[in-house]
């Protein structure tokens, strides 16, 4: 996919940020530092194309703003909210989202469950917690329409098939676009099963 020149530029000021903050606090592995673009940036990007075209979102357990800040400094006019429970890592998000004149990109330095969020058009969770702890979050907070996004990896049918005994969702499966044994998962039409 090609960006336009301020695009290109805000992602590697964001590298830059995130790999000089992580030598301070763990924001992500040393391994993957040194494969940062394809690791971390395409892995986040690919997701962009599955979004709804307006609305706003949130990343929960955004940690170092994978996949948030990515999606805000491709969407730099769309309101992101990133949740993230670890108050250091939080104030990387703040600090990171000034730095990169994200405006539209909002901080909540607290768990999911006590975020205050308007109705969402999408919600994502990268490497958070398997599907059946992240479907509370998305029925909660997901306005009628809105969709999750929720990158998984080998794990993908195993998890569907727990989340499916005490939720009614549809589902699409998306290939990843950076790692042969990882899917992404968009569910919409998230409900509990009555009893």
């Amino acid at each position: 996919m090609k960006h336009p020149p301020e695009t290109i530029e805000r992602l590697a000021a964001y590298q830059d940020l995130l790999l000089r903050w992580n030598s301070r606090i763990n924001l992500i592995s040393a391994e993957t530092a040194a494969e940062m673009d394809q690791r971390h940036i395409a892995d986040c990007a690919q997701l962009q194309p599955l979004l709804p075209l307006n609305g706003p979102i949130a990343d929960i357990g955004s940690g170092a703003g994978l996949p948030g800040l990515v999606l805000a400094i491709l969407q730099p006019d769309r309101e992101i909210h990133l949740v993230e429970s670890d108050k250091r890592k939080a104030a990387f998000l703040v600090e990171a989202s000034a730095q990169l004149k994200l405006p539209r990109v909002r901080v909540h330095a607290c768990r999911a469950e006590n975020a205050k969020l308007p109705p969402l058009s999408a919600i994502t969770a990268r490497a958070l917690a398997p599907l059946v702890a992240l479907l509370p979050y998305a029925a909660d907070f997901l306005a009628s329409g809105g969709v999750a996004l929720f990158p998984k990896g080998k794990t993908a049918e195993k998890e569907l098939t727990e989340a499916a005994l005490g939720w009614h969702f549809t589902f699409e499966r998306f290939p990843s676009t950076t790692n042969p044994e990882a899917t992404i998962l968009r569910l919409s039409n998230i409900q509990r099963v009555q009893p």
